[in-house]
């Protein structure tokens, strides 16, 4: 049985979206940008490096996974990656795909305006945008 549980502001701040060999992919909940938070379901960990080495390659792979995820639906000038833990200790990686036009550009997205929560009725299109057919990269 894995100890492992999701930071409280995790599960405040975002959505469930699919599970990976290691991380839980959620939806950060701010309509603005896309957004994703990849958590590796692994307790007790605060740094990269309290991964063993071959969770740190998995971990790379599921980022890059997301990420091509996020260009594809969403194109980007740039994707930011970071794994921060400022706020939140639990080791988690965000992956977000940013426009020379959005709203924080070219500030970092956690330092511009408020975040912007989804409608409940848009959460289930969100990473299905167009035809609404459903994300299966991941």
């Amino acid at each position: 049985m894995s100890d492992f549980l999701l930071h409280p502001q995790l599960l405040t701040d975002s959505h469930p979206v699919c599970e990976l060999a290691l991380c839980s992919v959620r939806l950060m909940d701010d309509a603005r940008f896309p957004w994703l938070i990849l958590v590796p379901r692994q307790p007790f960990l605060r740094e990269l490096m309290d991964l063993a080495a071959e969770d740190q390659l998995a971990l790379l792979k599921e980022v890059n996974r997301a990420g091509r995820v996020l260009q594809r639906l969403y194109p980007a000038d740039k994707l930011n990656i970071a794994a921060l833990g400022n706020v939140v200790p639990q080791l988690h990686v965000h992956v977000i795909a940013r426009r020379r036009d959005d709203e924080a550009w070219p500030r970092p997205v956690w330092v511009v305006g408020s975040a912007r929560p989804y409608a409940p009725d848009r959460l289930g299109r969100e990473l299905s945008p167009g035809d609404g057919e459903a994300v299966e990269t991941f």
